[in-house]
């Protein structure tokens, strides 16, 4: 590997808004370039014999994760690790590459995340895309790995023998004190999941990776009692910084490599698990699985990545899940806004909680308030009615888009990042997500929220999923059809499916066709809209009408 200086050779881009001096200096004593590899060092120190890892039988307590993440960095470095050198790590949720988040910054080095669930193909667009000169390959997935990048395979045994563990061995020592001169330097890459088109590199900073990490210990309720599941993937946003809030906090994490969730409810009672996060899909084969049951202890859940129904929100607080709604993108660490719930909140009633909870609320209190904005870029009014852009800025948005300055321009155009979703504002503050604005279907001339018409297909008692999109029609231009998975057992028609929105929807808004099946997803639990598209606008050159 060779090193490479933080700047344009590397292909990171500049952030939008400069550190100016303060009037005392920008150094000294009163000030700490922020990196989460700190985290860990400060958890050592103070939690050294507390269990920080659990994964199967093994544990590792704070001291040992410390030890193992600095033998990493060291390794790296002894192997010609550069500064702002990418490496890449494709594995399931296991310690190993929760020890990379740290080890790798740690060496100076920039954590690129890869997605398990793509083809060899893919995974070698964005490894070489990044630039990365090493990848740390689970065994499971080593024929994704691309023939020409040099690779350390990971067995996930903990045991001698295992090639990944005669690196950390091999390491003269453990060295955990990070090479970082400027906060605003990349600590990782993560890559869009592509559900638009061809996925961009996402660059994450020491400063944005720690501010968010502190805002997820605050919203998430973490503490030194936590004891955090892994459900989410952990290379989807860095986890949504949980890596590193969880380390911060002192808690427990408890690595699974497959979101099972006959699995999860059995690890509910085993390691007295206190928090999981994951996409509605991941929360209903929680919720409807035949496992199911409400839980004598809360369990606190992050919902995000897709719109949640209050229907299923409703469900999960009866099984002693407690939701906590958070929406974000990969350009901002993942969650960036949260439903924040106000005195009085309780007493509402069920219905309208889990109405009020659907809703994606406003920015983390480590970022700037988000804005819903027209095609102008003033203020909609906050009336929970006039559509308009989520625009979002502060601390926790990415720095660019590897080696896109157009795009990053693009997207920070008016000094906000542009989020391409739609939403309205409430009065309250709140904001509560319409659609993307490739989504909306306009009928008629009037325009139809793709997501209105999902939560109300999903209020049907057999309706486990829903998917909508507009499709083609000679005389209106656009109506909605929606795409279907049942619950097991589950059993009702198309014409009575159409029939149940209609009591529910304007009939303008009802779909006209309805198709049952499993829907297509990326590995976060996003629906691929495009790939339904793409079926209904076959022979078309456009996909509007």
């Amino acid at each position: 590997m060779s090193g490479l200086a933080h700047g344009g050779d590397a292909g990171f881009p500049p952030r939008g808004r400069e550190r100016a001096a303060g009037p005392w200096g920008p150094g000294g004593v009163s000030r700490t370039e922020l990196t989460p590899v700190d985290l860990l060092r400060r958890s050592a120190y103070v939690y050294p014999d507390k269990v920080a890892v659990v994964h199967g039988e093994r544990r590792h307590t704070f001291a040992g994760l410390a030890d193992r993440a600095g033998r990493l960095a060291a390794a790296l470095r002894e192997r010609g690790l550069g500064r702002g050198d990418r490496v890449g790590i494709l594995s399931p949720n296991t310690p190993a590459l929760l020890e990379a988040h740290f080890g790798v910054p740690a060496a100076g080095g920039v954590l690129v995340a890869v997605n398990t669930r793509l083809t060899a193909d893919e995974v070698g667009r964005i490894l070489a895309h990044s630039g990365a000169g090493l990848l740390l390959v689970d065994h499971e997935l080593a024929h994704l790995a691309p023939a020409d990048l040099p690779a350390i395979r990971i067995d996930d045994t903990g045991l001698p023998g295992d090639p990944y563990e005669d690196l950390l061995a091999s390491a003269a020592g453990p060295d955990l004190a990070p090479l970082l001169d400027d906060e605003e330097e990349p600590i990782s890459i993560n890559y869009t999941s592509g559900t638009t088109g061809g996925p961009k590199g996402v660059v994450y900073t020491h400063r944005g990776a720690y501010l968010n990490a502190i805002g997820e210990v605050l919203e998430a309720g973490l503490g030194i009692d936590s004891v955090y599941l892994w459900t989410l993937p952990m290379f989807h946003c860095n986890g949504w910084c949980f890596p590193w809030g969880v380390v911060a906090a002192g808690g427990t994490q408890v690595c699974l490599r497959r979101p099972d969730p006959a699995r999860i409810w059995k690890l509910f009672e085993a390691e007295g698990v206190t928090h999981l996060n994951g996409a509605p899909t991941l929360h209903l084969s929680i919720a409807t699985h035949a496992a199911a049951h409400r839980l004598d202890r809360p369990v606190s859940v992050m919902v995000a990545a897709a719109p949640p129904s209050p229907t299923l929100l409703a469900r999960l607080e009866q099984l002693n899940l407690h939701p906590t709604h958070v929406y974000g993108l990969t350009e901002t660490y993942g969650p960036h806004t949260v439903y924040a719930r106000r005195p009085g909140f309780e007493d509402l009633p069920d219905e309208e909680r889990a109405t009020r909870l659907a809703r994606q609320g406003q920015a983390y209190p480590i970022a700037d308030l988000v804005r819903v904005v027209d095609e102008a870029g003033a203020d909609v009014a906050r009336d929970g009615a006039t559509p308009g852009e989520v625009c979002m800025r502060g601390n926790n948005v990415m720095a660019g888009y590897y080696r896109d300055p157009e795009a990053t321009a693009a997207a920070f155009r008016g000094g906000w990042f542009h989020s391409g979703d739609v939403a309205v504002w409430h009065p309250d503050g709140d904001i509560e997500l319409r659609d993307r604005k490739k989504d909306v279907i306009i009928s008629g001339g009037e325009n139809i929220s793709t997501i209105e018409v999902e939560q109300a297909v999903v209020r049907h008692p057999a309706v486990l999923e829903c998917a909508v999109i507009a499709i083609p029609d000679e005389r209106w231009g656009e109506r909605p059809k929606a795409f279907v998975t049942l619950r097991d057992g589950g059993a009702v028609t198309e014409e009575e499916l159409i029939a149940f929105c209609r009591e529910r929807l304007a009939h303008f808004k009802c779909p006209v066709a309805v198709a049952f099946g499993e829907l297509p997803k990326t590995s976060t639990g996003k629906v691929q809209k495009f790939v339904l598209r793409e079926a209904e606008w076959a022979g078309r050159e456009k996909r509007i009408n």
